[in-house]
């Protein structure tokens, strides 16, 4: 494929507000995980939330879109100057030339939620204020975000479960590559609700602890909440050095069970190796691996498998899930700013709570952070039913 140019990224979670935030979190190993007190959730578990969420304010004219999904996406597009970056490439290219592809699994849910404790006694009716369109609809934040940032170019949302917001840059590199728009924002929002934590709870899946990817007494994820967005336009000839580059994106559907993965990371390998062959790269040229790494038994042996396979047992790798909790839908699109900040900070962020490596998880997992030149980032995000894509981000030389 050809790269894309990354004008602008901004990331918002449990690690704070914005990429000053979530670079120092990751410079100092911290984590964002407590545990739970969300809501009315009664549940031996940590989550990953974002305090600010909460007292956010959309502005008037959008008011029908109040919901907390869409609340933290208003949180997310106020920092770093995203908001201004994608209006200076509205002006350049027009709004009508600039797409919005986000990626989430339960969007607006909890609204509905708190609908359904409001539903008539008599009828069972939810309440008349209740906009299931503008809230709880997988379209409502992709919608949401394409008024308040005044575009009108193609928008959809993808959700297929936690590849979603990964996927959404193949998404607009397709449509770039086409010439239906010169540029697109891109980007994941997915936040707390009862029916993730209530859900991952039923599936034996949640640890009553921080999630420990790669260790050998991991026992389950930590859900978290984010929101997160790129800019992606063409890369001038020869792009700027320094500059931040999509350079590749592979994606597969292995269908092989609705929540477990491939036993050997089929479909895991197969993403990894089309991400390398859009990117014409060898697996060596990858300095560095942004797992999926969610910390359950099963998820974090498979990917093993998969990246053993295609890059050997060199290759540094981590998770970040660890800091940030499991963000569901916008896992991919938070996990790709990490692996955008890695480069430029020069930095491979180790493993937070993970204390001891599963000595049969045969890669090179990273435990404390290493200061190195990092070229390449390969960010795996890889979801139930067998959704799986993997991008690369590379830095201009």
């Amino acid at each position: 494929m050809t790269p894309l140019l990354v004008e602008a990224f901004t990331a918002t979670s449990c690690l704070g507000a914005g990429l000053q935030s979530t670079r120092a979190a990751l410079q100092g190993q911290r984590s964002g995980l407590a545990a739970c007190a969300f809501e009315t959730v009664d549940l031996d578990t940590h989550v990953g939330e974002v305090a600010e969420v909460d007292c956010q304010r959309l502005p008037p004219q959008l008011g029908a879109y109040d919901c907390r999904n869409n609340r933290l996406a208003e949180l997310a597009l106020g920092q770093d100057g995203f908001t201004e970056a994608v209006a200076a490439a509205a002006a350049r290219h027009g709004a009508h030339r600039v797409g919005v592809f986000l990626g989430t699994s339960t969007a607006g849910i909890l609204e509905t939620e708190l609908a359904y404790r409001q539903r008539d006694a008599a009828t069972g009716a939810l309440p008349p204020a209740f906009d299931y369109r503008c809230t709880h609809n997988a379209f409502s934040v992709t919608d949401y975000v394409r008024r308040r940032l005044a575009l009108t170019g193609p928008a959809a949302t993808v959700s297929c479960a936690c590849a979603s917001s990964a996927k959404v840059f193949s998404s607009a590199q397709r449509l770039i590559e086409a010439g239906i728009i010169d540029a697109a924002v891109v980007g994941g929002v997915d936040s707390l609700c009862l029916t993730t934590l209530y859900g991952f709870h039923a599936l034996q899946l949640a640890s009553a602890l921080p999630c420990r990817p790669f260790d050998v007494g991991r026992d389950g994820i930590s859900i978290g909440e984010a929101g997160a967005f790129a800019l992606l336009t063409r890369a001038p000839a020869p792009p700027d050095a320094g500059a931040i580059l999509l350079l590749g994106s592979g994606e597969s559907s292995d269908a092989h069970h609705i929540s477990a993965p491939h036993p050997d990371g089929l479909g895991a390998r197969l993403a990894m190796e089309a991400a390398l062959a859009a990117a014409n790269l060898a697996p060596s040229a990858v300095d560095y691996i942004n797992l999926h790494g969610t910390g359950t038994p099963s998820n974090d042996r498979a990917e093993s498998r998969a990246v053993h396979e295609v890059f050997g047992s060199g290759t540094p790798c981590s998770s970040t899930k660890g800091a940030t909790g499991h963000a569901l839908g916008a896992a991919g699109a938070l996990e790709a700013v990490v692996s955008m900040l890695a480069i430029g900070l020069g930095l491979m962020p180790g493993g937070v709570n993970t204390q001891r490596l599963d000595p049969s998880l045969a890669v090179n997992y990273l435990r404390e952070n290493r200061r190195a030149p990092v070229a390449r980032v390969l960010s795996n995000s890889f979801g139930f039913g067998g959704s799986n894509c993997c991008l690369i981000f590379g830095c201009a030389g």
